[in-house]
This record gives C-alpha cells, structure tokens and sequence, in this order.
C-alpha cells in the first residue's frame, strides 16, 4: 500500500511541474504528460516500474472521456451520423489495414506478421484526437464529427480483430455460438435498462439530498457499463460511450458532466503518462533507423489515405486535411492487439516492442502535426460544405462578428433603432438557422480582411466584436485594427485576460460579458437583506471605478506577474477600506421602505 501511495505521489507530481511548464511554451499537457512518463519510467530514472498496470488503471479516462461526448450526442444525432461511422469507418479501416498488410507481405514478412502489424496500425488514438479536439473546441466541426465517426468505427473493429489472433495461430478453430448470443443478450439489457430504469434510479437517488451519493451512482453507471459491455466482448469504451448516448435527453445531463468532469482529466492525464512510460528506449537505441522509418512510412500513409477518403465522401478540402492531420498516429488498442499476438507466438517480442515505439513515438507526434496543419497549411476555408459569403455590402453602419447570444441581442435592439447593420458569423449551421428568422446575415470568417471588406468594411463606422472564442476575437481585433482603422472597435470580452488582451491591442471600448450582470445580482442580494438603494448604487459605482482602475494597472503590469499580483492584492485591500468608509458614513441613512425595488433595476 505504501508503495502504490509513492508511486502515486510520483505521477501527480510530475503533472503538476511539467505541465504549465509545456503550457508556458504552448507545447499542450498532452506532450507534457508523455515526457512525464518518460522521465519517471523504467527507461530512465526507473521511478515506476511496472507501466503497464497504470496504463490498464488508466484506461479509464478514455472510458469517462467517451461517456461524456455520448452524453453530447442525441440518439437521433448519432443515427445521423451512421453514414460517415460505417461508410468513411469502415472504408477507412479496411484500405488502411489493406494497403500496411500488403507493404509487410512485399517485405518478406509472413502474412500473419503482416495482417497484424497492418490493421494495429490502421487503429487511430481515440484519447489524444478527442482530447485534441475537445481542447480546440473542433469536436462539432466537420472534421471533428468525420474524425470521430471513424474513431467510434475503430473501437467496434477492436472486438473482431482480437477475436481473429488465436484463429490466425491455430488455437481457436469453432465459433462459439453460446458466447455470441450471450453478448447479444447483454448489449440488449443494457440498452433496455439505459431507457426505461436508469432515470427511476437516478430519481431516487436525487430524493436522498446527498451530493456525494449521485456522485457515486454517477461513477457506477459509467465503470459499470463500461464492464458490462467488456464482458459482452466489446471494448469498455464503447459501453461507456453507448451509455452516455441513452442518458443524452435525461433531465441529469448537465450534472453528470459536472460530476465526471474533473475523474476524466486527471484520468486521461494518467493514461497519457502511462504511454509515456511504455515506450521502450533500449529499441530505440538499437534499432533507431528501422522505428522512425516505420513511424514516417505508416504517419506519411495514413494522411494520404485519410485525406482521400474524405474527399471520396464529399468533404471540403480543408475538412479532408484536418481529418487527416487529426488521425495519423497508432492507438491505445494497437497495444493490445500486439501484446495477444505475442501471446500467441504470432509476433516476436522483438517485433512488438518495434512496433509499440512506433505507435508511442507517433502518438507524441499528433499534437505537433495537428497544429502545423492548423497554424501553416490552412487555407481559412470554413469547415462546411459550402464557401463563404461574398455579396459585396455597401450601406451598413455596423457590422456585428459574432451571432451568439452576444451579438443577437445587439443586433435586436439595433434593428428596432433602424440602424443598418450586417452581421458575420463563421458556422454555418447558426447562418441557416438564423435565416429561417428571417435576420440579414453572412457566412463568413471576420478574421478576413476580404470578407469584413465585403461586408461594407470600408464604409461602416462601428465593428463589434462579438466572437466567442478568446483566440479568434483577439485575432479579428489586430485584423481590424490593421486593415480598418477607421473602424471603432466595441468589443465584448469573454473574462478579465481577454480584457487584458484587447487593451494590449490599444482597443477601449470593451465590455466584460457577466460583468455588468454580476453587479445586478449582488446588487438584488444587498437590497433583499434591506440594503438602501442609493448607498448600494454608490458603492457600485466606487466598485466599478476602482476595478476598471485594477484592470489598468494590470494591463500595465501584464509582462511581471509577482509586481501584478503584489499590486492586484493591494488595490483589492484599498477598496475593502474605501467602502468600509463609505459604509460607516451611511449608518445614519433611513432605511428603505417596501417599495423601493423595482422589478426591474438598473444601476
């Protein structure tokens, strides 16, 4: 007990030094994790010494991580998407697997070897694309959801590839008919018990007023489904994910998320490290050249057909490379499948090790690879099937970026004051559902000088900014900023950073989203325990003065974050004392009488 306590105590401590390290330098916690494997591994300072018990613990997280994306997917959306997971799925599975199997037979290995070596290849790595795609918040792209079709495809080609090995060595020649209609049987009472009972249970378990019991109950239906399936010979993955699918139109989504949420980051953050961990450096010392050519020849491969595939099933070019880019590397289920052909003397151990360092060492290599694609090789074409807007506008007064909740409610009230104004908004869907309303708005990319030029850019007065992603408002800001400087820039900022960033463009006009919003309800709070309106407004008022004067400051001090922080706790200290001030100079007031709030207050 004591050893697996330090060896617990070894891997949470070498996430919490290296990862905002890698952060710091834009590298990704996932590179982080797998250096941290590394380092703390038996390859090097021999910390941990069995990698393979943490990565089977591990594999949990990939289980929560597939749990929570079916509570994103609707039965009805995932019947939409069986196309692309058993057409672009299976394609993609059986001309990869092919296309490895034939370049190992030409070798001169034997087609068992080959069959093997080819289809655990042609296995993508569902734990870091997700976790890619969730990160960059692509998951419901285009390219995202092609992606994890063939992902969701992948994990059911598990079942039939392992059960193939002993048949491929001899050791299994009948079918077992009992053990198939066992399984069908067990997949048909978990999908019984996920409609009709499992929001009864739920239910009950909501009557008892304890937080950590649902808690618990949230931690068995996601383990025990996942086991479930496992016993039914599919992978734990799948039934972790079939069960969140039946739990998408549950009243209890939103707090299972909440709920499952932190178990799958610091899970998936073990599973990486443990990869980390298991790549063997003796093989890369010996036999350096034969595994980076193996990595560079089956990544290379896998790109080129992926990218194929996807255009042969109508995807857009930028599309098609994301997807390539997204799903080169090997997966966690190639080990797997190597280590049973292992067992069954069908690969030599040498031969597994070789190809375990290939998929480690390609694994490693996706965050690098999808963010050269993202950063250099795109061509700013949406990720839809069709292209940008480009009526040429001439006669707006203000062209809104952004068709979120923001920007709607601007656009509302600017319509109801008659002033002209077009609206940009990158994701088609939100275009086409906009329209059905009957709202004049554009399908294009406000990052574009091109298309803010088509937007009347040059002849309106006002650009606000209203895009939700931190990365992309920034972006458009500078864009503007450089191509439209007549423009004034009224920006809506997503928290205190994104503020800091659009002051460091020289941008004014800026306006935190919950800000305003979060002094109304702390405004309610004090009148309702009998506060006096117009000392709370005038204690608001010293808030919001002092604050936009900490966010100055901050500015200011952005590039030294101990004098920010030192001056960030003093300035916070100042205002405690002025409205304490304030506050003993009130006590004399009358207090309110009970008409004094409004239904509706301002400030």
């Amino acid at each position: 007990m004591h050893h697996q306590l330090v060896e617990l105590l070894v891997l949470l401590f070498s996430a919490i030094v290296l990862v905002p390290l890698f952060k710091k330098f834009n590298l990704g916690a996932i590179l982080a994790y797998l250096f941290a494997g590394l380092v703390i591994g038996p390859n090097l300072l021999g910390l941990i010494e069995d990698p393979q018990s943490i990565l089977r613990f591990s594999e949990l997280g990939v289980v929560f991580l597939l749990f929570l994306i079916g509570l994103e997917l609707k039965p009805t959306l995932l019947w939409n998407m069986r196309k692309k997971v058993f057409g672009l799925g299976l394609t993609q599975m059986l001309i990869t697997g092919a296309a490895f199997t034939g370049i190992g037979s030409y070798l001169g290995y034997s087609w068992q070897v080959s069959f093997i070596a080819g289809f655990g290849l042609a296995l993508s790595s569902t734990a870091f694309c997700l976790q890619i795609l969730e990160e960059k918040r692509q998951l419901k792209t285009l390219h995202g959801q092609s992606s994890f079709s063939i992902l969701l495809f992948q994990d059911l080609a598990v079942v039939p590839l392992i059960t193939i090995i002993p048949v491929l060595a001899g050791t299994s020649t009948s079918t077992n008919w009992i053990n198939i209609a066992k399984a069908t049987g067990i997949v048909v009472a978990f999908i019984l018990f996920g409609l009709y009972f499992v929001r009864h249970l739920f239910s009950y378990i909501l009557k008892s007023r304890v937080q950590e019991v649902f808690t618990a109950l949230s931690l068995f239906i996601v383990v025990g489904s996942a086991l479930l399936m496992e016993e039914a010979g599919l992978s734990m993955g799948t039934g972790a994910f079939l069960a969140g699918v039946l739990l998408a139109n549950s009243e209890y989504r939103h707090e299972l998320e909440i709920n499952l949420q932190p178990f799958k980051g610091l899970l998936l953050g073990l599973f990486f490290i443990a990869v980390g961990m298991s790549l063997d450096l003796r093989v890369l010392v010996s036999q350096p050249d034969r595994v980076f050519l193996l990595v560079l020849t089956f990544v290379a491969l896998k790109v080129l057909i992926l990218f194929c595939l996807a255009r042969l099933f109508k995807l857009p070019y930028e599309s098609s490379r994301n997807v390539a880019f997204t799903l080169p590397q090997g997966g966690e289920f190639a080990f797997v499948i190597f280590s049973l052909a292992v067992a069954n003397q069908l690969l030599t151990p040498e031969q597994a090790a070789i190809l375990n360092a290939a998929v480690t060492i390609s694994m490693a290599l996706t965050p690098l690879l999808f963010s050269l694609n993202q950063r250099y090789l795109r061509t700013f074409q949406e990720v839809s099937e069709k292209p940008f807007d480009t009526e040429q506008v001439h006669d707006t007064t203000v062209i809104i970026a952004g068709f979120g909740r923001f920007g709607q409610i601007v656009s509302r009230f600017l319509q109801s004051q008659k002033i002209s104004f077009t609206i940009l908004e990158h994701s088609a869907a939100q275009v086409d559902i906009a329209r059905k309303f009957g709202r004049k708005i554009f399908y294009g990319d406000a990052s574009r000088a091109d298309i803010v030029a088509s937007a009347g850019g040059k002849s309106a007065k006002i650009f606000v900014l209203a895009i939700d992603d931190i990365e992309t408002s920034v972006k458009t800001a500078k864009m503007i900023r450089d191509k439209f400087p007549h423009l004034e820039i009224i920006a809506r900022a997503r928290n205190r950073q994104h503020a800091i960033d659009l002051l460091a463009l020289g941008i004014e006009n800026i306006h935190r989203e919950t800000y305003l919003t979060s002094l109304e309800v702390a405004k309610e709070v004090l009148l309702s325990l009998g506060g006096i309106r117009s000392q709370i407004n005038k204690k608001l008022a010293l808030f919001r003065t002092h604050d936009e004067e900490i966010l100055r400051k901050q500015f200011e001090l952005r590039n030294n974050e101990p004098e920010m922080l030192s001056m960030t706790h003093k300035y916070n200290a100042e205002l405690d004392k002025i409205l304490q001030a304030d506050q003993e100079g009130d006590k004399g007031e009358t207090p309110p009488s009970t008409t004094d709030k409004p239904s509706n207050p301002q400030i």
